[in-house]
């Protein structure tokens, strides 16, 4: 199992972002407030609470470079938090959505930001000098459905949008005020803002997570660690290891986690297999538990889903050895895979 480190903060994380340093950790407790803690003489401490959204908060991202906090919550609202002094003073991002607002990303250059929600729409947000505020801008008309996952090409134009309507699509940002025409390269060159360059009919189920490779060649619903290993996490508590070959063909190579199986005894299997049996008619020993081992099986560090995961990688490093996962069961894990020797020729 690869060597972690675990964090038990609260009952359920909804989402959680890093300092650069990974010297503090910004996280949602299930509420409409997120938490930050730092590393104090080995022990993480309660600096900071950041109350300003009246619901859920469903996103955060820590910039690396201006050290800003955004926020984004199921009160369609967005925040961006600047530290001042000792206090993180917020700014209010009005992204005119008539539904939640799911997960948020600052881009590269840290001169916008993306917000999915559910209105099937993409807020692309970006700071306006001359009135000293931020404002959005909004893709509008593309999905079917909600938009769960966003993630930023390195070029700072291009951004990749997963979505609960099965659907991955690739949309050009390009804002003549924020972006610089060089900014602009490939066949997308001369693609508008809101423009959809490519859709990926790849799944035929939700879409919950989506990342392109460190060079932006490739792109998956899952996350790079380097170009040829990626990692998924889902609702089984346990995060699972895939790598591409020489020919560039993906396949599992294995769990991450050590996977323990629950014992005979009358537990939530079983329980399903005696409601399903009596729900048809068939009699329970019809459905023998014992042959489903996926159905018995647990991460042995998450007790529970995994709903975000964070690279951990060094600024200007394009490989990630280190990552960190948080879920229903009120952790945060912390994954190295710096010693991981079977992995050790696709990082």
């Amino acid at each position: 199992m690869a060597a972690v480190e675990v964090h038990k903060f609260a009952q359920c994380i909804t989402c959680h972002a890093w300092s650069r340093d990974r010297s503090m950790l910004a996280f949602c407790p299930n509420n409409n407030e997120v938490h930050i803690y730092a590393l104090l003489q080995g022990k993480w401490e309660k600096l900071h609470v950041l109350q300003k959204h009246d619901q859920i908060v469903s996103g955060i991202d820590w910039s690396a470079r201006s050290n800003k906090i955004v926020t984004a919550s199921h009160d369609r609202n967005s925040y961006v938090w600047n530290l001042e002094g000792s206090e993180w003073v917020p700014t209010l991002v009005i992204l005119r959505l008539n539904r939640a607002a799911l997960c948020v990303r600052w881009s590269p250059r840290e001169n916008k930001f993306a917000v999915g929600s559910g209105a099937k729409t993409v807020c692309i947000c970006y700071y306006e000098q001359e009135n000293n505020w931020w404002v959005s801008k909004l893709i509008r008309k593309r999905h079917d459905s909600s938009v769960t996952s966003v993630a930023w090409h390195p070029n700072n134009i291009l951004l990749a949008t997963a979505s609960t309507d099965g659907k991955c699509r690739i949309f050009s940002t390009f804002i003549k005020v924020v972006d610089a025409k060089e900014s602009r390269t490939g066949p997308s060159a001369d693609s508008k803002f809101g423009e959809q360059i490519l859709q990926l009919d790849l799944s035929f189920t939700w879409s919950f997570g989506v990342r392109w490779s460190p060079s932006g060649n490739t792109l998956a619903y899952v996350l790079f660690l380097s170009e040829r290993l990626v990692i998924g996490v889902g609702f089984d508590g346990n995060p699972m290891v895939f790598a591409a070959d020489e020919r560039g063909i993906w396949s599992f190579i294995k769990f991450l986690g050590e996977r323990k199986t629950t014992s005979s005894g009358p537990k939530y299997g079983s329980q399903f297999s005696e409601a399903f049996g009596k729900l048809y008619g068939q009699p329970k020993q019809g459905f023998n538990n014992d042959t489903n081992e996926h159905s018995r099986s647990r991460g042995g560090v998450h007790e529970n889903c995994i709903n975000c995961i964070v690279p951990l990688g060094d600024p200007g490093s394009s490989k990630v050895k280190r990552f960190s996962t948080s879920g229903l069961d009120g952790k945060i894990v912390v994954w190295d895979m710096e010693n991981q020797e079977d992995l050790a020729g696709y990082l």
